[in-house]
């Protein structure tokens, strides 16, 4: 069994899982049977963070995990979200509005079989709503008892002050990885300030950094990496020799590139708790194993050191519109 942290007051596994693979973006999705295989055997090895959202596979992944902890409920901390919107050509988009957040929420329960979520996350800040908005409808929903906890997604460190001010944030979500490091500066001093701890999703590049991926085409014609900065042409050759440079220091620790990238993500705090995503009980148990890996200073600034160049932005501007606000 792995070790335990907290994100605020809620204690959970020192490592989560991302569920969203499991019904969208990232290619095939045709063996359930495999990703509640692997939802089980998280739940074995101590893993009891379970990632979901409302808008992953338009709720077919909610339902999913749904199924998945019946009769395990006692054994899983619960995380799903509200907020996203998807508009035209996959223009992505917020609302936040009280009655949305309340209407998100009897869904989510309904598709996942239960009567709270342990920790409800606004999935992207609505700009044209008032963050005390949301957050009152949040308070609301805990007051009732079918929230435990409430969470923030990509937000801004003056919102997440705002949102802690109407109740408490529990815990942060946002992409944090060797080749996303930009919450370091203002967003993660703010998250200690307040107590709030911090949810990194994509800690693994997003598959890029285990080594995996040599080409944009040996992708599925419906990846949603296809479409982002980094895998691009030009940009992505670039990655992927950060990438060759991480597999070497990997070698000389005796583990693979994406447990030395998990390690990194780890080492970040105890107060972090990193989600990387799988529907493969076998990527599951290796990811589970970075936990017991320990990273002494000068390894940590020689991963640093190599994958410091990272070419392309992070999402396209479809995306990046709701992102930090």
């Amino acid at each position: 069994m792995i070790a335990t942290r907290t994100l605020g007051e809620l204690t959970v596994g020192a490592q989560g899982l991302g569920c969203m693979g499991m019904s969208q973006a990232y290619g095939v999705r045709d063996d359930d049977a495999e990703s509640i295989a692997t939802i089980h055997r998280a739940l074995e090895l101590g893993v009891t963070l379970l990632d979901t959202a409302n808008v992953y596979g338009s709720g077919t992944n909610e339902e999913l995990v749904g199924r998945a902890i019946a009769g395990r409920r006692d054994q899983v901390v619960l995380a799903t979200k509200f907020g996203i919107v998807w508009g035209e050509n996959g223009t992505m988009s917020a609302r936040g509005d009280a009655a949305y957040v309340k209407q998100c929420c009897e869904e989510s329960l309904t598709r996942l079989g239960v009567d709270h979520i342990d920790l409800y996350y606004q999935h992207r800040v609505d700009p044209n709503v008032p963050i005390e908005e949301t957050w009152g409808a949040l308070a609301e929903l805990a007051a009732e008892g079918k929230i435990r906890y409430a969470g923030i997604s990509e937000a801004a460190p003056d919102t997440i002050r705002r949102a802690h001010a109407v109740h408490p944030v529990t815990a942060l979500q946002s992409e944090w990885s060797l080749w996303t490091r930009e919450i370091e500066d203002e967003v993660v001093p703010v998250c200690r300030e307040l107590g709030i701890g911090i949810v990194p999703f994509s800690p693994l590049g997003r598959g890029l950094l285990t080594g995996a991926i040599t080409s944009a085409e040996e992708l599925p014609a419906d990846d949603m990496r296809r479409g982002m900065p980094r895998f691009a042409e030009g940009n992505l050759d670039r990655n992927l020799a950060i990438v060759t440079a991480l597999r070497a220091l990997a070698e000389e620790k005796g583990c693979t590139a994406g447990q030395l990238a998990l390690a990194w993500v780890q080492s970040r705090g105890a107060d972090v708790v990193p989600i990387p995503g799988t529907k493969r009980r076998t990527y599951l148990e290796q990811n589970v194993a970075a936990t017991e890996i320990t990273l002494a200073p000068e390894e940590l600034a020689r991963i640093e050191d190599v994958t410091a160049d990272v070419a392309g932005a992070r999402y396209p501007e479809r995306f990046a519109r709701v992102v930090g606000k």
